[in-house]
């Protein structure tokens, strides 16, 4: 099921894990730079990304990519792929 998500079109994030309290749901916080305009200084921006994790193999501190789906709940739009780094 993996390989077949990877290959789906669409967005594809690479994030951490916030919070896992959910049944086979995280919430994954994915980081970007961003160069401000005016001062030319790479600024940090965030958002929370709510995903499905089916066999709920994801922890808090997991680093996890995430590919865009098909809506799954009212907040649910992301699907887990993989799961690139454990937490310590």
């Amino acid at each position: 099921m993996n390989s077949a998500m990877e290959k789906r079109k669409g967005r594809t994030l690479v994030g951490t894990v916030i919070s896992d309290k959910s049944d086979k749901t995280i919430v994954v916080r994915v980081e970007t730079l961003i160069q401000h305009p005016l001062l030319k200084k790479y600024v940090r921006r965030h958002k929370k990304c709510t995903a499905h994790d089916p066999n709920n193999e994801c922890g808090i501190g997991d680093k996890v990519k995430i590919v865009e789906y098909r809506p799954m709940s009212h907040n649910k739009r992301w699907h887990l792929v993989a799961v690139l780094e454990k937490a310590v």
